[in-house]
Parts: structure tokens; sequence; C-alpha cells
């Protein structure tokens, strides 16, 4: 079996074009407003970009963690979620690490996500703070 495919099927076109639409916003918002302010400054206008593209989107969404017979209410909460199948996690700071991945894979599995964005808008250049994890 070659490497990075357990059987799995790939995103589907749609959650592709979704994610495509996402990195678009990203870069434009990175462009406007540049380097160093909150991230909630950046999670607005990357939101107010997709709806204005026509995409639903819906921020700080509360999802429940099970573990065993426990249902914790707020385990965590999820930056945007856009058109229901796609997670963009934003973030405004020194540099991303394995921390920040490890918790969008986890979000991603709590959801029943398959595609996630990290996205770390205190960057010079967006493409060195852009994560895209499938799961």
């Amino acid at each position: 079996m070659h490497h990075g495919h357990d059987g799995r099927e790939p995103v589907s076109p749609k959650v592709n074009e979704v994610g495509r639409a996402v990195m678009d916003a990203a870069f434009a918002v990175h462009r406007e407003l540049r380097p160093g302010l909150l991230e909630s400054v950046y999670e607005h206008c990357l939101a107010s970009d997709l709806m204005r593209a026509g995409l639903a989107v819906e921020r700080q969404i509360a999802i429940p963690v099970h573990y065993r017979e426990d249902r914790l209410d707020v385990g965590f909460r999820l930056d945007l979620l856009v058109e229901s199948q796609v997670i963009v996690e934003v973030k405004a700071i020194d540099a991303l690490a394995s921390i920040h991945t490890a918790q969008i894979l986890t979000y991603l599995r709590f959801s029943q996500i398959r595609l996630g964005y990290l996205i770390n808008f205190n960057t010079p250049r967006l493409k060195d703070g852009f994560r895209r994890l499938v799961l």
C-alpha cells in the first residue's frame, strides 16, 4: 500500500472548491490588512469576505467532546465553519507550532469534518502561515 492512502475517499470536488474559496479570501484579507492585528479582526474580515462570496459561514461554533459516557458541552470552539464542511482556525501569532496542527486535527475528528485550514495571519508571506489538513 502506498503512503498517504488508507482507503479513504479523497475530499470531494465540492469541499475542495470551498477550500479554494477560503484560501483566496485569506490571501485577500492578508494583502489588505497585513500582519500585526488581532486574531478576531482577521476572523471577522475572512468571514465577511466568504459570506460576500455567497458561502454560508458560522463563527465560534461550540463542538461537544464525547469521552466514555461523558459529553462535555463546550469541548472547543471552531473559529469558522464554512458551508458546514470546512473548518478554519485563525491565528495571529509568531509562528505555528505542532500543537496547533494537533488541535485542528482534533477538531476535525470530533466534528466529523474532513478538511481544515490553519491560517496564521501574522506572517509576512501568508503561504508560510498556511496549513491544509485532511482527515
